[in-house]
């Protein structure tokens, strides 16, 4: 099914990306923002609709769109084989029970913004890709290599049997994730916004590793902890 993108910088992405196919903008909108999507779209040869704020009310049911929406086919997602078999020295962020949209579509954008990182999850107990999802990631989510799989267990299990360390966050951890050597195939794993990383995901890390002291806050936000981890890939890597 196609979805509904939501919202200027998700639209915009999603144009940039070419993965617009109808552009809905709000009738007497005389915003440069949202001009400027209407020229982009155009110039791409994309359907532009005029609508009124009740219908773009009524097609966004009742979500945050800043007077534009834009229908796009399904986002395109990557086997795990392919996944594994990648880059010669990838980085992958596992998402283990990550139900908030918001840090969900957080987690997303820090990833693709910090070192191109992929992103896996299990299809199970995790937040939908949804209109709010998509805006949550300011449209990082178009740019992104996701990998939904039935199981985060035995895709780790591939994983590192396929020779990647798989490095669970957590705060109690004896290590902190600087003393890692992340320049090697690596997956990051974060966990539920609660309850951390279950008990059958932890039994596939390799180790565990924090990234802040444990003096300081007990844990941090999901997506937080995620883009403190992708920074210190990058950093060992020589990327920023």
């Amino acid at each position: 099914m196609n979805r509904l993108i939501l919202g200027v910088q998700p639209v915009r992405e999603a144009l940039r990306a070419h993965a617009a196919n109808v552009l809905w903008i709000a009738l007497q909108s005389d915003t440069p923002r949202l001009d400027g999507l209407r020229s982009l779209a155009e110039s791409l040869g994309v359907e532009v609709r005029n609508a009124s704020r009740f219908e773009l009310d009524r097609l966004s049911r009742g979500e945050y769109h800043q007077g534009v929406a834009a229908e796009a086919p399904p986002l395109r997602l990557v086997k795990l084989d392919k996944l594994l078999a990648g880059q010669a020295h990838p980085v992958i962020l596992a998402l283990d029970g990550i139900q908030d949209p918001q840090n969900f579509g957080a987690t997303v954008r820090s990833a693709v913004g910090l070192n191109r990182s992929a992103i896996l999850w299990g299809e199970n107990s995790s937040a939908p890709l949804t209109a709010t999802t998509f805006r949550a990631s300011a449209g990082a989510i178009e740019h992104a290599t996701l990998c939904r799989t039935p199981s985060l267990t035995a895709a780790l299990q591939a994983a590192v049997a396929a020779g990647y360390q798989v490095l669970g966050l957590d705060g109690h951890a004896e290590k902190s994730l600087g003393n890692f050597t992340l320049s090697q195939p690596t997956v990051i794993v974060v966990g539920n916004e609660g309850k951390g990383i279950g008990k059958g995901v932890r039994r596939q890390c390799t180790d565990f590793a924090r990234v802040a002291s444990p003096d300081t806050v007990d844990s941090l936000n999901a997506s937080v902890a995620a883009a403190l981890a992708l920074y210190e890939v990058c950093r060992q890597r020589g990327v920023l």
